[in-house]
């Protein structure tokens, strides 16, 4: 699943448009439609989008051992 599929489930899950999430990051709807498909977000465009909508972004390597990184 590509990052912007996550989003995309993630605005559902959060009844939350995409136009609506874009405007709380303020940004214009078609900005953020046109980053959805280039399919790229930096971790801070992630930390952002977890803090409007108010859930937990995680990011970690996980090792083949269960230990994280």
């Amino acid at each position: 699943m590509t990052i912007s599929e996550k989003i995309k489930v993630l605005c559902v899950r959060c009844k939350v448009s995409e136009a609506e999430l874009a405007r709380r990051l303020g940004k214009s709807p078609q900005s953020f439609n046109a980053k959805m498909r280039r399919k790229y977000f930096s971790i801070e465009d992630l930390e952002r989008i977890s803090k409007v909508l108010n859930v937990t972004f995680k990011r970690t390597f996980i090792l083949e051992n269960g230990d994280e990184v």
